[in-house]
């Protein structure tokens, strides 16, 4: 009985051969140096420079964006970073010059008067959203978490000063997610999408204002979880299940992160209560770029 042949890449063998996958379907013979199938090896290089280049120019992209974009965002962030029984913040409460940007020092342009979170701190944050946004594997999902990252950051910082999460944001946020949502979905010729996204994001608010009624979270974070659960409802139940999972496993961390913190300097633990709307972006984020 005559032995069994192996043929790969047009040439047939009596044994195996001991091969090396190169990636991109490029195998190569160990024992010979010959090329079996797929592309040469050096196309295989060329590619993965290419992928580099776009990797590179994608950080600079997203580094140069929160250069731009973060003045406008950390005028907001004090604009809204107020307790809930006090006005808008629209001037600097030292000179009353009118915040419509800040530099990224954090001090106002007229008195020299520290305002909202550290220097570079709004800056560093929306870099890495716009990095992550840029980072998506489809341009519509890149386009959605874009401006997610913009109102986002605002609503992170704001809640974890003051924890709030102002209606002028988190209806911005929603409103601007549900025309996005329909425009890329029909775009893509899947409008089927679109019931299962108001789906999502009517299930996220009632769940999420059942302990507002309960008072242990601000209503902001209903209206929040509402534009969340419609961009997560684009991407099925389970990256819905997955977002929220993430969102309840970071606060968890942070949570015991403060208690442990408090426990070893020996401050009181009370009234170190966690702002929740940082991690529902966080884990919304993850779960996106996850099923992207």
């Amino acid at each position: 009985m005559p032995s069994p042949a192996f043929r790969i890449g047009g040439r047939v063998f009596a044994t195996p051969p001991k091969t090396r996958n190169h990636g991109r379907g490029a195998v190569r013979n160990e024992t010979d140096g010959t090329l079996l199938c797929g592309a040469p090896v050096s196309w295989c290089a060329g590619v993965r420079r290419e992928e580099g280049r776009a990797v590179i120019a994608s950080a600079l992209g997203a580094v140069l964006a929160g250069l731009l974009v973060a003045p406008a965002l950390r005028g907001l962030v004090v604009r809204y970073a107020v307790p809930e029984d006090e006005p808008w913040c629209l001037a600097c409460p030292s000179c009353a010059r009118e915040l419509r940007g800040l530099p990224p020092t954090g001090r106002c342009p007229g008195c020299r008067t520290g305002l909202g979170p550290g220097p570079w701190r709004v800056e560093a944050v929306t870099a890495a959203a716009a990095a992550a946004a840029l980072a998506a594997a489809h341009p519509a999902d890149a386009l959605l978490l874009l401006w997610l990252a913009g109102p986002g950051v605002v609503l992170g910082f704001t809640d974890a000063r003051v924890h709030r999460l102002p209606y002028p944001l988190t209806w911005t946020l929603a409103a601007g997610l549900a025309v996005l949502l329909t425009a890329v979905q029909l775009a893509e010729g899947a409008p089927g999408a679109l019931p299962r996204c108001l789906l999502v994001a009517l299930a996220a608010a009632v769940l999420f204002e059942v302990p507002v009624q309960l008072g242990l979270v601000g209503a902001g974070d209903t209206v929040l979880a509402l534009g969340l659960g419609a961009l997560l409802g684009r991407y099925g139940w389970s990256a819905a299940f997955a977002g929220l999972a993430c969102s309840v496993l970071l606060a968890g961390l942070w949570s015991v992160g403060v208690l442990l913190t408090a426990l070893v300097r020996r401050r009181p633990v009370r009234g170190r209560e966690v702002p929740l709307g940082p991690f529902l972006l966080l884990g919304t984020l993850l779960a996106v770029l996850g099923h992207s």
